[in-house]
């Protein structure tokens, strides 16, 4: 397939998702569409030529590693697309390697107290010579000091993951628990490094007491394996941990009252990598009202933690589309998680 076509089909998609700037500019995909359609500067066959030199010099390019979307970098180039910085610059990256599909999001502060610095990811110094390859990640929202307690919780006295799992048992915080079968606390492993946050217990978490089971779970096992990673090695839960009934989206108040059953697993696992799957999650760990458009493709801190954002498996069920900026989304996640393991 024609790379241009290539790009037209893949910026489509996009567009479909609600996203409506790329990472490499500041043009619309609007925009960038009519440029595909014969709106391109007289510049377009210089660029075109000049990419496809670089091509013959570097072969691994992002259309060996990519085939579903092909070498769109060089579409863009080819259509005459204005680089950042007045020119195309070779990244520290791999193109198969960068997240290629995160929205360039406006500035948002996270709802916070003033003071809160910025952090950027990973600290200075803290990279190896191998890791210096995949130290460029896009920060995003800072929530929280890495050295400070998330905050007082009422359940800093539960030690474990197993007495947090009793406690929510026979929590009465919120009335959810009189309309749910069971609890779903969650499970996995205590000493993960990657921590899988979802929104609520859906009919067959509640029904089986697990967290991601059914075809959502199922789905997310996959999601897991193709990252080379087991459910057993990473733990997963929800926000809530009582079914909402019908499936409808959680009140601020039951958010309120069951978040710091989670606050405090995540302060027992310290892992290295939060993937929030969904908006409510994302929001509610992010303290924003920011959209998943917006937060995905960047490597958000919370309380010293990366955390990734991308599509609910859920969703993805419902539209298979998002299926590939997902698997960007992961691909991201377990670039952060390599590089925190290899350490200072």
């Amino acid at each position: 397939m024609d790379p241009r076509e290539q790009l037209r089909i893949y910026l489509e998609q996009r567009r479909e998702t609600g996203e409506t700037e790329l990472v490499l500019d500041r043009l619309s995909i609007d925009e960038v569409l009519r440029i595909i359609a014969g709106e391109a500067s007289v510049a377009r066959g210089t660029a075109v030529a000049a990419a496809e030199a670089a091509e013959r010099v570097h072969p691994t390019s992002a259309r060996a590693a990519d085939p579903g979307t092909g070498d769109w970098r060089s579409a863009l180039l080819g259509a005459g697309v204005p680089q950042p910085g007045g020119g195309h610059k070779p990244s520290a990256m791999p193109p198969a390697a960068m997240p290629v599909s995160a929205p360039q999001p406006p500035p948002v502060e996270p709802a916070k107290p003033a003071g809160i610095p910025r952090m950027a990811f990973p600290q200075p110094g803290h990279e190896s010579e191998s890791a210096a390859a995949v130290v460029e990640f896009k920060t995003g929202l800072v929530v929280g000091a890495a050295d400070t307690q998330l905050f007082d919780s009422p359940f800093a006295h539960l030690e474990s993951l197993d007495a947090i799992a009793e406690t929510v048992k026979s929590c009465t915080r919120c009335p959810l628990y009189a309309t749910a079968t069971q609890s779903v606390p969650g499970e996995g492993n205590p000493n993960a490094d990657l921590v899988c946050v979802g929104e609520a217990p859906g009919a067959n978490e509640d029904a089986t007491g697990r967290p991601f089971v059914g075809e959502a779970g199922k789905l997310l096992t996959k999601i897991l394996e193709a990252i080379k990673l087991s459910r057993e090695e990473v733990f997963i839960c929800n926000v809530l941990k009582h079914r909402p009934p019908g499936n409808r989206n959680p009140l601020p108040t039951e958010v309120e009252a069951c978040s710091p059953y989670l606050v405090r697993q995540l302060e027992l696992i310290q892992p290295k990598v939060i993937v929030a799957f969904g908006t409510f999650a994302a929001q509610t760990l992010l303290n924003t009202k920011s959209s998943l458009s917006q937060l995905r493709g960047l490597v958000h801190r919370y309380y010293g933690t990366s955390l990734i954002v991308t599509y609910h498996p859920a969703a993805l069920l419902r539209n298979p589309a998002w299926k590939r900026p997902t698997w960007n989304d992961v691909q991201l996640a377990r670039r952060v998680l390599d590089s925190a393991r290899q350490g200072p």
